[in-house]
Formats: structure tokens, sequence, C-alpha cells
């Protein structure tokens, strides 16, 4: 755990030793983290806001490594969700944000609060993060109808920032590429793809001037505010994949307020839904999910495949671990055929901050031999990795895969 929101500039309430002495400053954060047990061997005693601080780091690991259970779940925090909202208001005052949300995380998987979550003051308490919005999203069942506005304006929140912090930016990105991808062979001079004229023409070269004398320009075109593209965003819904989920619904609605793409979002467990005619508000999207089930991906691709009309013209994006519950040698053989119709498909094992999540490596192996490497993607990678399929060339794929 790493302590922050203190500076060795001085700490209000904290006595017995100079803050701004480096070496005191070092003692007093391991203090923070070992949490004074007598063997600790720093000698640092604490008080004022430093021993406020220790309180509320107390109240979530105080009973060492191991997560709680039973009884002792409730003991660091007590058992009423006003209790839990006075420690979230704790931390949220003595610790940066992102650190605040990590504690909320460990909160909930250490001390079994996910049922305090559905508490209308708890929820107004919270830090909300994406992963706070998977959470919701799991409780959606049985929350009750007094938390559920309460749960929505929580995700909407959450909703809206990463619209603001991706869609700018997608949108740029996926219009030149739409540009780019329609080609002309008779392109004004600043429309000229020199890439692709120089490979159509290496059979002009002039050795004796070093030059290729060029028969056939190949050009940018400019895209007209007609259907371009079709996409296919395919999302797995189990547990594993919740932030994978939120992000896909934001750049769902993102994609589908693009003129020039027409977008289609499916979500499946061992059941498929289509979400399509919910993009306008991916709120609505994410509350239409049911994070938790199992996994048939076959199912999913067949409808997937059901749906398209333009093959040529489509991009599909399977976001999955690839357990496959369903009929493996059926998916694959789905996957084959859409790549042998022209479909461009796409294999992201997850669409979050975190990188790549547990997967089938067999399966993950199989895609890759069909021409589908299979990925963990980023949401500020997600725009590159849609333009890369767009203009059918090689996809941005990251080193660590």
């Amino acid at each position: 755990m790493t302590v922050s929101g203190a500076t060795a500039g001085g700490t209000a309430g904290t006595k017995g030793y100079d803050v701004r002495d480096p070496a005191q400053e070092r003692l007093r954060r391991w203090r923070l983290v070992l949490g004074g047990d007598a063997a600790d061997g720093t000698g640092c005693a604490l008080s004022g806001r430093d021993a406020a601080m220790d309180g509320a780091l107390t109240a979530l690991y105080g009973s060492g490594d191991k997560p709680r259970t039973g009884r002792e779940r409730s003991a660091g925090l007590g058992a009423s969700a006003p209790s839990v909202a006075r420690w979230l208001g704790d931390v949220r005052t003595y610790f940066p944000s992102s650190v605040v949300q990590v504690m909320q995380r460990d909160a909930i998987d250490r001390l079994g609060l996910s049922t305090l979550l559905l508490e209308p003051e708890m929820l107004e308490a919270v830090e909300a993060d994406v992963h706070l919005v998977g959470t919701l999203l799991s409780l959606n069942k049985v929350m009750p109808e007094t938390t559920k506005e309460t749960a929505r304006a929580v995700v909407r929140k959450v909703v809206e920032d990463l619209e603001k912090r991706l869609a700018t930016r997608t949108r740029a990105t996926l219009t030149g590429a739409l540009d780019r991808s329609a080609r002309v062979n008779r392109p004004r001079h600043h429309d000229i793809d020199w890439n692709r004229t120089i490979t159509a023409n290496l059979k002009h070269y002039l050795p004796e001037y070093r030059t290729v004398v060029p028969e056939r320009l190949i050009g940018y075109g400019r895209a007209s505010q007609s259907v371009k593209k079709e996409v296919v965003l395919c999302i797995d819904q189990s547990g594993s994949m919740a932030a994978s989920v939120v992000y896909a619904s934001v750049f769902g609605a993102v994609l589908a307020s693009m003129r020039s793409i027409s977008t289609r979002l499916v979500v499946f467990d061992t059941a498929v839904v289509d979400l399509t005619d919910q993009l306008d508000d991916p709120v609505d999207v994410l509350f239409g999910t049911q994070l938790g089930g199992g996994t048939d991906i076959n199912r999913a691709l067949a409808y997937c495949q059901s749906q398209i009309t333009r093959p040529a013209e489509t991009v599909v994006v399977l976001v999955s671990d690839l357990y496959e519950g369903g009929i493996r040698d059926e998916m694959l053989k789905r996957v084959a055929a859409m790549k042998a119709s022209g479909v461009q498909f796409v294999t992201l094992l997850a669409l979050s901050d975190e990188g790549a999540p547990a997967y089938d490596r067999e399966h993950a192996a199989a895609l890759a031999s069909l021409g589908a490497p299979a990925f963990a993607c980023t949401p500020d990678l997600f725009p590159e990795v849609m333009a890369a399929a767009v203009e059918k060339r090689p996809l941005p794929i990251p080193d660590t895969v």
C-alpha cells in the first residue's frame, strides 16, 4: 500500500519529530505502512492527522494480508452504511483520488462491502471509477428501487468523464481513417498516397535515374456523410470483463454518433442481447447488461455473423477472455468464415487500463493462426486499433502480447 496525502514539508498534528528531516519522514511513512505493531521497529508515534490516517488504514488493512471472513469482515468498518460512509469521507480527506479508488476496491474485496453499495448514502460518498461501475452493474438485479436512481447518477458521472476523455480523439482518428480508406486513382497532388503509389509502380523503376516513374497514382478520397463502414462490438459480459463492458459501451456510443459508421453492440454470456437501439445513452446500455454469467462465444458470433450484410466493409470486434463454454470448433469456423468473406476481425482480451486478464491461451493461439491475434487493448490505444482495422492495415499490437 502506497501511503500518500501528506508531504515532507509538514503535516498538521504530527508531533515528536521534524517531518522535514528525510530520515524521520521515511520512518513516519513506514510506520503508516506497517500499522504500528509492537515489532514494527520504527519507534514512531502518531497523533493528529497522521493518527486519523493510520486509523483509516487500520480499519481496512489491520487484520493482516488475508481477507476477512464471517463476522471479522465487518470488524474494521462496522456493519452499517453510515459508518462506511464516514470511513469513505475520511480516506477522501487524507489520500489522493488514485489511492482512494484502490482503497475502495480493497474494501469491497476484503470486507465484503458489496451489499453496502446498495445503500444510497454509501453511493453518494464513494469516489466513482470504472471498477465501482462494474460492481454496481453486477448488483443491478438485486438493487432496491430506492438506490437505483443514485446508482444511475454515479454511473452517469463516470460515463460522462470517460466520454470527455475519449470521444474527440476517437472521432478524429476514425474520420481520418475513413477518408484514407476511400481510394481514388486520379487524386490531386496533396491527396496522393505515396506509399501505395510507389508500391504499385515498382515495376516502373528506372535504375539509371534511381527513381520510380509512376504510371498510376493512388490517392486518398474524402469520405462522404453516407455509411462507409459497419462495426459490430461483441462484448463478453462475464464477471471478469466488467471494466471492458464499461469502456466498450462508451466507445459504442461514440461510434454510433458518427454518421459514416453503422455501429451494432452485442453483449453475451450464455445468452445474446443486442443493445444497439440503446446506444444513444451508454448508461442505458450498461444497465442492460448482466455481469457474471457463463460464456458462449460461438452463439454470440453466430448472431453477429447473421447481421453482416457488407462483409468487405465490416469490422467485428470481439472483446473476451476467450474462456468458451460453447462449441470451440464452431467458434473458430465462424471466425474463419467471416475473415474469408472479407470481414476485418479484431480480438481483444480486454478493453481496460489493467492489461490482459487471465485468458484461454489455446483459443488465443488458434485465433492468431486464423489471422486474428488476440491482445489486450487500453482505451487510449483503441482508436488506433479501429483506424487500422478500417484501413485494412496491420493492427498496432502492443509489445507486451
